[in-house]
Formats: structure tokens, sequence, C-alpha cells
């Protein structure tokens, strides 16, 4: 039973539809068309008020010492994940954010570019970060220990929350439908307003994450700066 439920993460067995399921993760682009950056239509008045407001806020967050347009990849990351989260709630289309595939090769490259960056250009800095003001002597050998591994893990963490959240509703979304064969109508009238409800959490989960795991990112890469 938990391999069926779990199967619906499966790619493929088939090498060569293994590739086009995970072509779907830039299936995203089609559907911003040549227009919609030319033409200032409703869609790039939408799309350019999110991007100046996440701008705005990261530009804040990696603050008066970051370069001019390093915001550009953290919004990039929004709407990237933003994108395969959404297109993970159409039916068939394979989620590849719900895979640790996806979501570690994004949050490891991130961290491992800030972590080169920071201790070859920050290393003073770096040091700081390990042991917190007004840390008595006794205690500083376990801080470094305790913000070494802290540090460490946080590709983990990125990673497991993203691909995690993307999981979960999947999971329940899948178990209740799959639960409405032998229904009564009206039980499953209800049972579909349910679904149609997980679906508007879902939507918002898809939103939610994407902001979350470019906040952090802006976090961490504000840090070795």
């Amino acid at each position: 039973m938990m391999n069926n439920l779990f199967s619906i993460f499966d790619p493929s067995t088939n090498l060569f539809n293994l590739s086009l399921n995970w072509m779907s993760t830039f299936i995203g682009i089609l559907f911003i068309p040549l227009s919609f950056w030319v033409t200032p239509n409703r869609h790039f008045i939408m799309w350019n008020f999110i991007s100046n407001k996440l701008n705005n806020e990261f530009k804040t967050l990696l603050g008066p010492n970051s370069y001019k347009g390093s915001t550009f990849i953290f919004i990039s990351l929004f709407f990237f994940i933003l994108f395969n989260n959404f297109l993970g709630l159409f039916p068939y289309i394979f989620t590849s954010t719900s895979h640790l595939n996806i979501s570690l090769a994004i949050s490891l490259t991130l961290w491992l570019s800030f972590m080169i960056y920071g201790w070859i250009n920050n290393t003073q800095n770096m040091f700081i970060h390990m042991i917190p003001q007004g840390t008595p002597a006794i205690l500083m050998p376990f801080m470094v220990l305790i913000e070494t591994i802290s540090n460490i893990i946080r590709p983990g963490t990125l990673a497991v929350r993203l691909t995690a959240n993307m999981i979960a509703g999947h999971l329940l979304l899948t178990l209740l439908s799959g639960t409405g064969i032998n229904m009564p109508n009206f039980l499953l009238i209800f049972l579909i307003l349910i679904q149609i409800l997980l679906l508007i959490l879902e939507s918002a989960v898809a939103v939610i994450q994407a902001y979350v795991i470019s906040i952090l990112s802006t976090l961490y890469s504000s840090e070795v700066n």
C-alpha cells in the first residue's frame, strides 16, 4: 500500500520518459510568452509589482554592502520554485520540487557558494559568527561546535523543508481521492468540497514555500557579507 501511495512521486522506470519528466522542471518558461515581457498588460504589471516587492525586501536583508543586482538570483529562485510548486498541482504533471534531487541541488549549490565566498573574502567575519558576543570562555568550544553543525545542516534543512511540504499535501489529496470511489453521492460532494479547500491550501503552501526558501537563502547570503 505504501509503495503504491508513494509511487505517485516516482518519475518513471523508463530512461527516455525519465528525462522528459525532469524536463518538466523548466516547463514554466512556456507560460511566459514574448508578449508577456514586451506588452505592459496586467500580467506584466503583476509580475513587476511582485518583483519590486521582493527586490526591496531582499535588498534590506542583504544590507547596504551588497552588490548591485545581487537580489536577482533570489528573485529568480523564488519564481523558479513557485512555478514548479504550482505545476505539481495539475494532474499528470511531474512535481520536481517534491524530490530531494532538485531541492538539495538548489540548496547545496547556494550554500557552497556562500561558504566559499565567505571563507575566502570575509574569513574574520566567518570566525566571529562562530562565537556570539558575550559568550563565556568556558562555553566557546561548545559554541563553535554547535554553530559549525548548525551551518553544515542548513542545505539539508532547506531541501527537506521544501520536499516534505510538497509531499504532505499531495499525499493527503491522493488519500482523499482514493476513498471516494464507493461513497454515497452526498458524502462524495462533501469530499469534493474538502479537496477543493485542500487545493486552495496547497496553492498557498506553494507560494509560502517559495518565499521561505528564497528568504532563508537571502539571510544565509547576508551572513557572509
